[in-house]
């Protein structure tokens, strides 16, 4: 008798281990068929509240529900065998209280199977993170351009252009990392001082729009891909035009419906002889 090998998932200690090892490789997945694509590639498959916009046509992030979080990360748990999965708590979710972001935190993982959660912020939700880590739940943080509070930021842009802005953004990821963090997303600042950061801070940088020297990145799968057609950022590097290919295969199937050649008989059922 014959047991098949099971795959040994990514873990939380393994990628908080990589501080200074080789480059932590992670994309946003939200389904099934995506993590199956991206599962052999990447050590960590984020599910991010990006899909409010990618997915959902949003403005913004700020509609994303605890509920859609939840079934998106339990699709890519299901998708996946292989990477460390990480599901966003949405805004609203965690910022009223430690307990809030406990008790939402906990619905996240009993109810997807994901490894962790992530949540925006810096010195301000140091304690709740100390919070969640303290009772079994590990937190990746996120500073920098936090999408979440993109209505008290005035937009989108890149941050740490003053001085008083980097000692800022330096000061959360160093509190976020003392508060127990394992890694930490390092969004849209200049370069020199996500390297700073990566320098400074002992818990893994994840840059996006940050710095080569960061210990990995992640991207928004569909806009590498070149899948959503809205704003592409300046920090996203299209390594495909799958939009173009998907339109043009649109275009093909629907000319051949008008004109009566598809289906064909290949793919057709014919009577049965006698």
């Amino acid at each position: 008798m014959s047991a098949s090998t099971q795959v040994k998932r990514t873990s939380v200690p393994d990628i908080a281990g990589r501080k200074g090892q080789d480059p932590v490789v992670v994309l946003t997945a939200y389904s099934v068929s995506m993590a199956r694509l991206l599962d052999d590639h990447c050590d960590c498959l984020l599910v991010g509240d990006s899909l409010g916009m990618v997915l959902y046509g949003l403005d913004s992030t700020l509609p994303v529900t605890l509920d859609m979080m939840i079934n998106h990360g339990a699709a890519v748990v299901r998708g996946s065998s292989k990477a460390c999965v990480v599901v966003d708590l949405p805004w609203a979710s965690y910022q009223e209280s430690p307990a809030q972001a406990f008790r939402n935190a906990a619905r996240v993982l009993a109810e997807t199977g994901a490894s962790a959660v992530k949540l925006e912020g810096g010195a301000e939700m140091a304690d709740t993170v100390d919070f969640l880590v303290r009772r079994g739940i590990p937190v990746m943080g996120h500073v920098g351009l936090t999408p979440q509070a993109v209505n008290a930021l005035g937009g989108y842009r890149a941050r740490g252009r003053s001085d008083a802005e980097q000692a800022k953004i330096l000061g959360d990821a160093k509190a976020i990392a003392e508060a127990g963090a394992f890694a930490i997303v390092v969004e849209g600042v200049v370069e020199p001082l996500a390297r700073q950061i990566t320098e400074q801070v002992p818990v893994v940088t994840i840059g996006i729009g940050a710095s080569a020297a960061c210990d990995g990145q992640v991207l928004v799968s569909d806009d590498m891909l070149g899948l959503f057609g809205g704003f592409t950022p300046k920090f996203v590097k299209r390594y495909a035009e799958i939009g173009e290919n998907v339109s043009k295969a649109a275009a093909d199937y629907a000319a051949d419906v008008r004109s009566r050649t598809f289906p064909g008989p290949a793919h057709i059922f014919p009577a049965r002889k006698g």
